[in-house]
């Protein structure tokens, strides 16, 4: 069964593991479509993680981070999904506490929900 697509009003990017189709189906029961766009202003890590459910569900024991640097010359490259609210929740709970839910400006103007370390400083608005 497919999601409607009036029903996915959230945009989600993704410079990471969300970006996985065994991630998707798992997290979402589905796999996303989504399109190519970059996040200024961060810079990208890596975090080991330590929830066996999580690097179960990914296959990966480290995976990528983002930190606010406000450098325009520092971009991410990432897709952007168009999830269901309920998606959005389930996104919350696939990722671990080493992640922060903001809302970024992208390269080509969109406004979309992303995952940062949660000790990053938070860009203006």
């Amino acid at each position: 069964m497919t999601t409607p697509t009036h029903a996915r009003s959230e945009l989600l990017f993704s410079y990471g593991t969300l970006q996985l189709e065994p991630v998707q189906l798992a997290t979402f029961g589905r796999q996303l479509e989504g399109r190519a766009d970059e996040m200024p202003g961060y810079s990208l890590a890596m975090l080991k993680i330590d929830d066996p459910e999580v690097v179960a569900t990914s296959g990966k024991t480290h995976h990528p981070v983002v930190t606010f640097t406000g450098n325009p010359t520092d971009k991410i490259s990432g897709t952007v999904f168009a999830i269901t609210p309920e998606e959005l929740r389930h996104a919350d709970e696939y990722e671990v506490a080493s992640y922060r839910r903001d809302k970024v400006r992208l390269a080509l103007g969109d406004s979309a929900w992303v995952y940062v370390d949660a000790n990053s400083a938070r860009a203006p608005e």
